[in-house]
């Protein structure tokens, strides 16, 4: 089972939880389970206020498939590269960022970032 901590200002410390990998839960789904309030308003990857920064915390390399609305919202916040784009669809190497609605979480742990503000990463 893989750990996922969030880091955000809303937040008095770093919160870890453990979640199940490939039981296509999102980030944002494990979030709002365990009381992490990451902002959203549409959970479809439409309007992009879920944007989070994810590091990973292990050596694992794990892909991270993008949906087609997440390239293109991501594409147009500024936040993902055409190159960017084709490394993860061609190489597996996962972007920095992605939207909590979209992000299905890994066997790998990770860093979820996110400032609080709709939007922001």
């Amino acid at each position: 089972m893989p750990d996922v901590t969030f880091s955000t200002p809303l937040l008095h410390k770093n919160v870890t939880v453990y979640a199940v990998a490939g039981d296509t839960h999102t980030i944002l789904a494990v979030a709002e389970a365990n009381k992490i309030p990451i902002p959203h308003d549409c959970k479809d990857g439409e309007c992009g206020s879920c944007l989070i920064e994810v590091t990973p915390l292990d050596d694992k390399t794990m892909g991270a498939t993008l949906t087609e609305k997440e390239k293109a919202q991501l594409k147009s916040m500024g936040k993902i590269t055409a190159e960017e784009i084709a490394r993860a669809v061609v190489d597996d190497i996962p972007p920095k960022y992605r939207l909590a609605c979209q992000y299905v979480v890994r066997d790998q742990d990770i860093l979820v970032k996110f400032t609080g503000e709709p939007g922001g990463a």
